[in-house]
């Protein structure tokens, strides 16, 4: 086929980029230098063909990755630049800051008209951080069909499969035929771009069951739909939690499954790219609240923050206090025998890493569920174990070191005793800490570390301590 005059225009201003070009990303994997340079300096000349053709072609991801690399007023003039050319899908792939801060510099009119040639998912993860008042205007502007669908999802709450869920799909009724489930899908110019699944119901759109693409295609025409559909496998409620629903698909190899409300109707899908978002988002979220920082982004500002470590730092203080006074027990000890002040520190960092270790591995077993009344008890017996071992390994090394030291056996002795003791009560309250405040229905990835760490802190220098006074003073 020949090229038009207007073709042959198009490639002369936006040739074909070379691989290089395409290739965004150092090996490391971060977005490179020398491209953010270029992308800086057309931003700064305003060159809106540079960026058309070197920026406006990346995929989502990629363009979400260079909106964070690059400096606030340079993201809100990249996006003035591209104009219509800006794939709004890209805000799905940023942090929440950046997402609020380039839509708050947009026309609402603008954005209703993006996410209206968006998956329904993505424009309810942009929409759900909006004011309600831009939220309600943005929805109006709205076709009625895409107003109804995006309304419903935000009605469901949030880190639920409701929010998450794709309400385009394709549904049939049970007594069609293969040949007419083709055409349709064929014709319909409204279904869904991607789909692996056909879902079946009946007049009440209760779900009946599914079936493959693959089996559409293997089975003559004139065969009905529910001869080949089979049950559906694990129907999602819509109000499940986010996780939950995510760990049903990495339990049973799930593609995609069919979201149900209370009464059993079809009201969306869920597919696994949604799910993988899921599953890195609650990873990133169990690390950052072992760490007591909650929801934390690397965009927030300096106060956000710092408000943000606020609170469990302030509940860190009151604890440290805790094991302060312990130590000001035994200050006529310390006083004593200096040797006291070096060596404790060590019995309670000891102490603290090891329960560390055990409250991690805790709290991720409780977050996928392997951990249940069920294999508790061998838990905690084995984490016992792994902590008298360690106490018994760690405890001769250092009494060595420190009786070589010091020239003291009973203080080799002494310390090598504590931190057995301390190592053992690490790993008892690294496993029973998580399993208690799980119990009583507080998130043990929020308060577990404050807890497990006062414990340590107050039984490794209760236990050195406490045994060097009582040992010296009848020696």
């Amino acid at each position: 086929m020949s090229d038009t005059g207007d073709e042959k225009d198009l490639r002369v201003l936006e040739p074909a980029l070379t691989a290089e070009e395409a290739d965004i990303y150092s090996e490391e994997g971060s977005v490179r230098s020398d491209y953010l340079m270029h992308v800086g300096a057309a931003i700064a000349d305003r060159d809106v063909l540079y960026l058309r053709q070197h920026v406006a072609r990346l995929h989502a991801s990629e363009m979400g990755d260079l909106l964070e690399a690059i400096s606030p007023d340079q993201r809100n003039a990249l996006v003035s630049l591209l104009g219509d050319e800006f794939d709004l899908s890209a805000l799905t792939e940023v942090d929440e800051a950046i997402r609020l801060d380039i839509v708050e510099h947009l026309p609402n009119e603008r954005i209703a008209a993006a996410l209206g040639e968006m998956d329904s998912d993505d424009a309810v993860y942009i929409l759900e951080d909006l004011d309600q008042e831009d939220q309600e205007e943005i929805l109006s502007k709205l076709p009625f069909t895409e107003r109804v669908r995006l309304r419903r999802s935000l009605d469901y709450p949030e880190a639920t499969a409701g929010r998450r869920m794709q309400t385009e799909f394709v549904a049939v009724p049970p007594f069609w035929t293969v040949g007419q489930t083709i055409d349709y899908m064929r014709d319909d110019s409204d279904l869904p771009e991607s789909f692996t699944q056909i879902f079946v119901i009946d007049p009440t759109f209760r779900l009946l069951g599914a079936v493959d693409l693959d089996r559409i295609l293997r089975t003559k025409r004139s065969i009905k739909i529910e001869t080949i559909m089979r049950e559906t496998n694990h129907p999602v409620p819509a109000e499940m939690d986010q996780e939950e629903a995510a760990q049903l698909f990495e339990q049973y190899d799930l593609l995609s499954a069919a979201v149900v409300d209370d009464n059993g109707r079809l009201v969306g899908v869920l597919t696994i790219d949604d799910v993988v978002d899921v599953i890195q988002e609650e990873a990133e979220e169990d690390i950052m609240r072992l760490g007591g920082v909650g929801d934390e982004e690397l965009s927030d500002s300096i106060l956000v923050t710092s408000r943000s470590r606020m609170v469990w730092l302030s509940v860190n203080l009151v604890t440290a206090f805790l094991a302060a006074s312990v130590i000001g027990i035994f200050d006529m000890a310390i006083e004593k025998i200096v040797a006291l002040a070096v060596l404790m520190p060590i019995v309670a960092g000891m102490g603290g890493n090891a329960g560390s270790q055990t409250m991690t591995v805790t709290v991720r077993a409780l977050a996928t569920r392997d951990l249940d009344i069920h294999n508790a008890f061998r838990v905690i017996r084995r984490e016992a174990g792994v902590g008298l071992l360690n106490g018994l390994l760690f405890g001769c090394l250092i009494g060595i070191a420190a009786g070589t030291w010091f020239q003291s056996v009973d203080l080799g002795c002494i310390i090598a005793t504590a931190m057995l003791i301390n190592m053992i009560a690490a790993a008892l309250a690294g496993i029973f800490i998580p399993l208690l405040l799980d119990r009583f229905g507080a998130d043990p990835a929020v308060s577990s570390a404050v807890f497990v760490t006062t414990v340590t802190d107050v039984t490794g220098f209760s236990s050195f301590l406490g045994l060097a006074t009582w040992w010296f003073s009848i020696s």
